[in-house]
């Protein structure tokens, strides 16, 4: 090591030593000496080098091929410190950061995040030792907080999520569940003095239906609310058997649970992976790179094996932020630029004066209003069996004049009814939907949209102005079933916010006046595919191959077409931690779905692709006539796919963006492009070719209303003569699970 050199490193470390000396004191001083493995000698390979780069950055340890590659140290300007593994110029593997504070993790890293098993020690002393994800804690983990207090349990996103554990360092304890790092969901929470709370929770309060115990054996029972009005309940002193009201549960909200705050986590000040790194030579690295093989080769060259991962080039970005996503979207989005996309055109036509459905667009709107608006008392989530009733509905009737609850229209007379108004305002509760916003987006200024042809069961959709919502036409047959399946469906909901069918906001009906009286029966339902992201392609799988093909000519084929099981010629690699979560909860939904006799669905899926558009210059048709990337890597194809850098790090290095994805919804993952051997319908699921496309999914399970009925039974005894009976939509609801589950995770697979 040369004087300068080594003079520097001298400096660095004691001002190292300082700052952290200043952020907290410790036995063991963290910038320790490292022993450099060995180099290999093989010209070209790794050897050990020493570097001073832009900034004033240092770095000592293994190089090779203009990357830190093996073991070593870096120094960062800023007093921040890494040693440990590096792969391809990124953190990979076992190592230790050291930030200025005095803050350190040490534990595995992969593609410059904290990810995998690890410790983090904050500057005050406080400790997590668990599992990461991308910079977040995710998994399993213990947390001991500086003032004493300590948690055990499972994380998401960063933060207490699932089933867990929260001691108090003055000897209260809760065992339950929680949510975004909050008391919620069913548990039990013990003072040190004996006293103990046993039901729900919600936000960190006791919430529904709960009881509190004293030591001495005194009991109280009911339910809980923090406003005193909403809760009801009875008190059972010790060696009692009747019950009076003489205590006021208040009490716990006011005292008992005064000594059990929940700490926040602190949060990291800079992660790893912000911590970008330019290497001599580096510039223009990945610039204008053809598509991404599994194995790491590109272009049109034959993948071949080789240890080199293909994360370095992966966006892990989540939501639409346009200011840091340069490929939002289509429209004035960077794709837009780079790649000359026309913008893409808002799905349907509108509902203007005139058009056959103007007036029932009208009545829809004035009748939502009407129910959204009338006020009604504060509910908890804990429902009656009464609000289930089918015969729970409203009818009100909307006359042009208006009346003494209803305004003056300009629409015919009609009548309005609303099934269940209770249940669903619950739910739309449930899923965090605002009064006010709900009302804007269906019954704003803006019409709503009627997309161009009727679904095969004859209903038909339209959509809101801002895409949150579908509304559709149903069957009276269908409002039975959802009727039927809504308490189990209101459970199985709330049970699990990851859920992945549909959302149901509301059920009406309107009635018309006249000679023919005709009811119009619909729902209003969760758009999945509401995001700023442009979506390329969607898929409508059912996971049987008797007519599941799009009968259109390549040419007709757009970003607005839904293709079908024998048109899907991708694979879908998910992380990790999300595969394990999907199939957890496809699992979930396919259960509930068997129980309740429903049949036909199928999983939706969008993909947004993040290096180009389908559009003409980007796409060729395939064997099944579904237009997709070209990926030819021919530089002189302004509209070849490619990855850019600067961009994806933008993405990688922001874990808010992460943080903030959603079980199908924007969902970073790979597409890897299929082949079919053959024509045969058998053959569900393609080849994988190792070609791999940086996409955004959206998925989600839809038409979960059709029930096994004797229309189905005759319809599979029928199709049974003439085909093979695996191979048709109508089978029994426990084979139809059995082969969806089959099928879908043949579909989505872990990204290894």
């Amino acid at each position: 090591m040369s004087k300068e050199l080594r003079f520097i490193v001298k400096a660095w470390e004691a001002t190292v030593r300082k700052t952290h000396i200043g952020g907290k004191k410790r036995a063991n001083p963290l910038f320790t000496t490292m022993s450099v493995v060995p180099a290999d000698d093989e010209p070209g390979e790794t050897y050990h080098t020493e570097k001073v780069l832009a900034h004033g950055d240092f770095y000592t340890g293994q190089w090779a091929n203009s990357y830190a590659h093996g073991q070593g140290k870096y120094l960062w300007a800023d007093g921040c410190m890494y040693v440990g593994e590096w792969q391809k110029g990124k953190t990979a593997g076992k190592g230790k950061f050291s930030w200025p504070s005095g803050a350190t993790y040490e534990g595995d890293f992969k593609n410059g995040f904290m990810d995998g098993k690890g410790t983090y020690t904050g500057s005050f002393g406080e400790t997590y030792r668990g599992s990461w994800v991308m910079n977040l804690r995710y998994g399993q983990g213990t947390k001991s907080f500086v003032n004493g207090d300590h948690y055990e349990g499972e994380w998401r996103r960063g933060l207490q999520d699932g089933q867990g554990r929260y001691q108090w360092k003055n000897g209260n304890h809760y065992i339950g569940q929680w949510r975004n790092g909050m008391i919620h969901g069913s548990g039990t929470m013990i003072w040190s003095n004996g006293n103990r709370y046993d039901g729900s929770w919600e936000e960190g309060l006791p919430k529904g239906n709960g009881t509190f115990r004293w030591a001495d054996g005194s009991f109280y029972v009911g339910v809980w609310s923090k406003e005193s009005k909403d809760q009801m309940g009875t008190y059972y002193p010790a060696g009692s058997s009747g019950g009076h009201l003489d205590w006021d549960p208040q009490e716990v909200f006011a005292v008992d649970l005064n000594d059990c705050k929940v700490c926040p986590v602190e949060t990291i000040s800079i992660f790893p992976s912000q911590k970008m790194l330019n290497w001599p030579g580096m510039e223009g690295e990945f610039m204008n790179k053809p598509p991404i093989y599994k194995n790491g080769s590109e272009g049109n060259v034959r993948p071949r094996r080789s240890s080199d991962a293909r994360s370095s080039n992966f966006s892990r970005g989540s939501n639409c932020d346009s200011t840091l996503d340069g490929n939002v979207g289509l429209e004035g989005s960077f794709a837009s630029n780079r790649f000359g996309v026309q913008p893409m055109k808002k799905q349907g036509v509108t509902i203007s004066k005139g058009h056959k459905n103007y007036e029932l667009m009208l009545n829809l709107q004035l009748g939502i209003r009407h129910s959204v608006g009338r006020p009604a008392p504060t509910t908890s989530l804990d429902l009656k069996t009464s609000a289930f009733d089918p015969r729970e509905k409203v009818w009100t009737k909307f006359p042009p004049e208006g009346s003494k609850y209803t305004p003056p229209h300009q629409s015919s007379d009609f009548k309005w009814k609303d099934y269940c108004p209770v249940v669903f305002r619950t739910l739309r509760k449930l899923f965090k939907v605002d009064p006010a916003d709900y009302m804007i987006s269906l019954c704003g200024n803006d019409a709503l949209r009627e997309l161009s042809s009727p679904g095969k069961s004859g209903s038909f959709f339209y959509l809101t102005n801002d895409d949150r919502y579908m509304i559709k036409t149903m069957k009276k047959a269908e409002v039975k079933v959802l009727l039927r399946m809504l308490p189990a469906y209101y459970n199985h909901v709330r049970a699990f916010e990851n859920t992945l069918v549909t959302k149901f906001f509301g059920l009406h009906c309107v009635k018309l006046t006249g000679p023919t009286q005709k009811k119009v029966r619909f729902v209003i339902m969760g758009n999945l595919f509401c995001s700023e992201y442009g979506i390329h392609r969607r898929f409508d799988l059912k996971g049987s191959s008797l007519g599941r093909t799009t009968n259109k000519p390549a040419a007709e084929i757009d970003a607005t077409t839904t293709l079908k099981d024998l048109d899907l010629n991708y694979i879908f690699r998910l992380q990790k931690v999300w595969f394990q979560e999907f199939c957890r909860q496809v699992d979930r939904d396919c259960d509930f779905l068997e129980q309740e006799r429903i049949m036909d669905y199928s999983l939706l899926i969008g993909l947004h692709f993040r290096e180009a558009s389908c559009n003409d210059p980007l796409a060729t048709p395939d064997r099944s006539g579904v237009r997709t990337p070209t990926g030819n890597g021919d530089p002189d194809n302004e509209g070849a796919p490619r990855v850019f850098k600067g961009e994806m790090d933008r993405l990688l290095s922001d874990p808010n963006r992460w943080a903030s994805i959603r079980l199908g919804i924007n969902m970073p993952a790979w597409a890897e492009k299929t082949v079919r051997k053959t024509d045969c319908e058998a053959q569900l699921v393609g080849e994988p070719t190792g070609e791999l496309y940086d996409v955004i999914l959206f998925f989600g399970i839809i038409d979960i209303l059709q029930d096994y009925d004797i229309s189905k039974k005759l319809e599979h005894a029928y199709k049974s003569f003439q085909y093979d009976p695996t191979i048709i939509s109508a089978v029994d609801p426990k084979q139809y699970s059995r082969r969806f589950r089959a099928f879908i995770f043949r579909v989505f697979v872990e990204d290894t």
